[in-house]
């Protein structure tokens, strides 16, 4: 665009930059309509006009309620009822309400609470002593998990369905006592993987006496303890695993250092060699099956 020598500078320069003038006027924009709407929140409101505009909204409201759009009374959001043992009980929409909530801790309580967390070290730690840097991916190790989680507590869901949901369900129970059952099958695999010795350790971090009943152990402690023995047994299962895959490393790199091929990498020379030493044994199922057989359910 070619601009005439005699037009001012500050103008040659707002014409090369259209970007700017449409800015500055967006800006212009923007400040007059914040003026109007201060002045108009400032203005009091006629009352004649105010009486006006009530009178058609009625109008209109007594015109739509015969065609049938007559105003519907709003559901209660909440509503509490005395039971006959003195508790509260509350509305339904208020439950659906916590139980949307809860579902937001899923991922939390498959790691704190199910065999989820155990299963995934080991085959992480699985990948690592083949020598495999993303095969399997991640994906289909968590895929994998997620599905030996739930065969694995599958004898605890059920239990959870039959004694705590299937009653709450029919009404026979309310909701607390209903989350109550539901406790007792978690607490009881819980507390048969956790170690005695990272219950007292977390009791003492807590400064709490040791319980006699195990059934009187709160989950604030049992939760803690519970992941701390999974991750130890974890690694106890790994460390067995990664044993023959060592072996294996140790003397691919002693044959290629003894013909002189130190610049060679063993494990370019190690891997189809474990790889080969895994299927042979049948290593996914004896590791899936010995993953399912340690937890004793």
């Amino acid at each position: 665009m070619i601009l005439p020598s005699s037009m001012p500078a500050s103008l040659r320069f707002l014409c090369k930059q259209p970007h700017l003038i449409l800015g500055l006027i967006l800006v212009a924009v923007c400040y007059w309509a914040i003026e109007s709407a201060e002045a108009q929140a400032q203005t009091p409101p006629d009352p004649s006009t105010e009486a006006e505009r009530i009178e058609e909204v009625s109008g209109l409201n007594s015109a739509a309620a015969p065609l049938g759009f007559a105003p519907v009374p709003a559901m209660p959001v909440l509503t509490v009822s005395g039971a006959p043992n003195g508790q509260k009980d509350y509305s339904v929409t208020l439950q659906v309400l916590l139980l949307m909530t809860a579902l937001s801790f899923i991922p939390a309580m498959l790691m704190t609470m199910t065999s989820f967390t155990r299963i995934i070290i080991v085959f992480s730690i699985l990948r690592q002593a083949l020598g495999l840097q993303q095969s399997p991916s991640n994906q289909i190790l968590i895929g994998l998990s997620l599905f030996l989680t739930f065969f694995i507590m599958s004898p605890i869901l059920e239990k959870i369905y039959d004694e705590a949901y299937l009653p709450y369900a029919h009404e026979q129970i309310d909701a607390r006592e209903a989350l109550a059952r539901a406790q007792d099958p978690m607490r009881a695999f819980m507390i048969a993987q956790t170690r005695e010795s990272d219950l007292a350790l977390f009791f003492r971090i807590a400064k709490r006496e040791p319980v006699a009943n195990t059934q009187e152990i709160p989950f604030s402690i049992l939760m803690p303890a519970f992941l701390t023995s999974e991750l130890k047994t974890a690694f106890q299962i790994g460390f067995i695993i990664f044993i023959p895959f060592l072996v294996i490393d140790i003397v691919v790199a002693s044959i290629l250092m003894a013909m002189g091929m130190m610049m060679l990498s063993p494990l370019i020379i190690s891997l189809p060699f474990k790889i080969m030493l895994f299927v042979l044994v049948d290593g996914w199922a004896l590791i899936i099956g010995t993953l399912a057989a340690s937890f004793g359910v």
